[in-house]
């Protein structure tokens, strides 16, 4: 069976893994990224994606998730925050390293295809997945096309704003993104938020470096107040989002990915009567909304079914 490489590129470490046609991942090869810098960090796509081609022999391509706006068309990050960088030539740094073609799209993108084409999106036409992690990615399948917009930043869910008054600083710099109020990051903020009310709380006794989401949600559901207050401000705001996105896009399916998403149906049955509520001009029920079945390998599945494909499209094959 043919296979290809899919990296997904975050801003912490770098994964390459050899993906066979039906979304099957062989072997993975993973790097941290300790500087940020452009230079290092293709040095470091170089060492994961070399190890990956030995173990694959032949591949049909190298498909790359990378954080930020990416032009498709020749694989350039023309933004990206994560990395700080402006008009990177990604795509080409990777085409002068391998003799194979190299495609490079949107991390989140690329997942929202890997999630499509052999998650938990399969048999829809209609379909968003939102990654619930330090920040929210996402992306829009409507009409079984994969939105890619005017200038490849169609899916920029997190930041559409939920509490522009009142609500937490984005990254971006806006106030009350999305993202903002509804990641994992959101959840520590919403407990930072709520902590004067319960002045004997010992929740946030540990430096922030070392809370976590994992370990609020955890606390909320063995009943600690201060714990539950915040989670369920946290699911207030998730659930605005959702219904924002029901009215947008009106998708057969939403799936949750990410981090905050292995809260399962702790979360599910928190926000979904919440959504339903929040629901009007779309008839309620229509919209399932599901935990996301490829978890972290999403973003690899997705970049290699980019390459496959010879671009980001939930279609047939062809060249961007």
């Amino acid at each position: 069976m043919q296979t290809a490489i899919g990296v997904d590129l975050g801003g912490s470490h770098v994964t390459a893994a050899v993906v066979t046609e039906d979304g099957a991942i062989r072997r993975q090869h993973e790097e941290d990224l300790e500087d940020l810098k452009f230079e290092a960090v293709i040095a470091a796509l170089d060492t994961t994606i070399g190890a990956a081609l030995k173990d694959a022999g032949t591949v049909a391509g190298i498909g790359v998730g990378s954080p930020g706006n990416i032009d498709a068309s020749s694989g350039a990050v023309l933004y990206s925050p994560n990395f700080g960088w402006e008009d990177a030539p990604l795509g080409e740094a990777l085409r002068n390293k391998f003799p194979v073609p190299v495609f490079v799209a949107n991390d989140a993108r690329c997942a929202t295809l890997g999630e499509y084409t052999f998650g938990t999106g399969k048999l829809t036409k209609d379909f968003v997945l939102l990654t619930l992690g330090t920040g929210i990615g996402g992306g829009i399948v409507a009409g079984g096309e994969l939105l890619l917009g005017n200038r490849w930043g169609a899916g920029e869910i997190g930041h559409h704003q939920i509490r522009p008054n009142g609500g937490f600083i984005c990254a971006c710099g806006k106030t009350g993104c999305f993202e903002a109020q509804a990641s994992g990051t959101g959840l520590i903020r919403h407990a930072f938020a709520v902590a004067s009310s319960f002045p004997r709380s010992t929740l946030l006794d540990v430096s922030r470096e070392k809370l976590s989401s994992k370990k609020i949600r955890r606390a909320a559901q063995a009943g600690d107040g201060h714990a539950v207050a915040a989670w369920k401000n946290f699911i207030e705001d998730l659930a605005i989002g959702l219904a924002n996105i029901i009215a947008f896009v009106n998708p057969e399916k939403i799936a949750l990915g990410g981090g905050v998403s292995t809260a399962g149906e702790f979360m599910l049955d928190a926000v979904r009567p919440e959504v339903e509520i929040l629901t009007t001009m779309v008839p309620r029920g229509t919209t399932e909304i599901v935990v996301a079945s490829l978890g972290n390998d999403a973003g690899q599945v997705g970049a290699a079914t980019m390459a496959f494909r010879g671009g980001l499209t939930t279609g047939n094959p062809h060249a961007i």
